[in-house]
């Protein structure tokens, strides 16, 4: 009885965080995948095998725009996915600059902050799109005992007993224009 007393708080915090870790990863893979399928949706424009044109930033209610689909890939995978913040920057939004400074227009959804998209370097025969996404969330077990692993990574922060996780994930691709 002594021992498992003792042992059962050790187990319990390696679980939990194996646990909160898992969920961690989990969030991690779909947000590296989601804005790469948001910007292959904004380069593709209507060159679809059906010809709907998805360049189309926005808005998130739209179904063929890209931050719908965007978020769509985020939704079927992790919890509250569809409230991610997203930021769409494409040449159909239209561009600033010109010759070698030429800049696409950038949208946010879902109150995404606002990123600078970087200029192409081969401006202004390829324009540089790009899709940014931000998701907060709290770990499936939301005690600062069992995130011990979370708190070691930059992503999260904790207060008060409470942890929080910030991901952004930004993808570009090119287009010739």
């Amino acid at each position: 009885m002594v021992e498992t007393a003792l042992l059962l708080p050790l187990l319990l915090g390696l679980v939990f965080n194996t646990v909160n870790f898992g969920y961690f990863f989990l969030v991690a893979v779909n947000l590296a995948a989601a804005p790469r399928s948001g910007a292959l949706y904004s380069i593709l424009g209507a060159s679809t095998p059906i010809g709907i044109d998805l360049a189309d930033p926005g808005p998130t209610t739209a179904p063929t725009s890209v931050s719908f689909l965007t978020l769509g890939d985020l939704t079927g995978a992790i919890g509250n996915g569809e409230s991610a913040g997203v930021q769409v920057c494409t040449a159909k939004s239209g561009t600033s600059g010109s010759g070698m400074s030429l800049l696409t227009v950038c949208s946010q959804w879902n109150s995404s902050p606002s990123y600078a998209p970087d200029p192409d370097p081969e401006a202004p025969a390829f324009v540089l799109n790009r899709v940014d996404v931000t998701y907060t969330f709290s770990p499936p077990l939301d005690q600062r005992l069992f995130n011990l692993v979370l708190l070691a990574t930059p992503v999260c922060t904790g207060t008060g007993g409470s942890v929080t996780c910030t991901f952004h994930r930004q993808v570009s691709m090119r287009v010739m224009n």
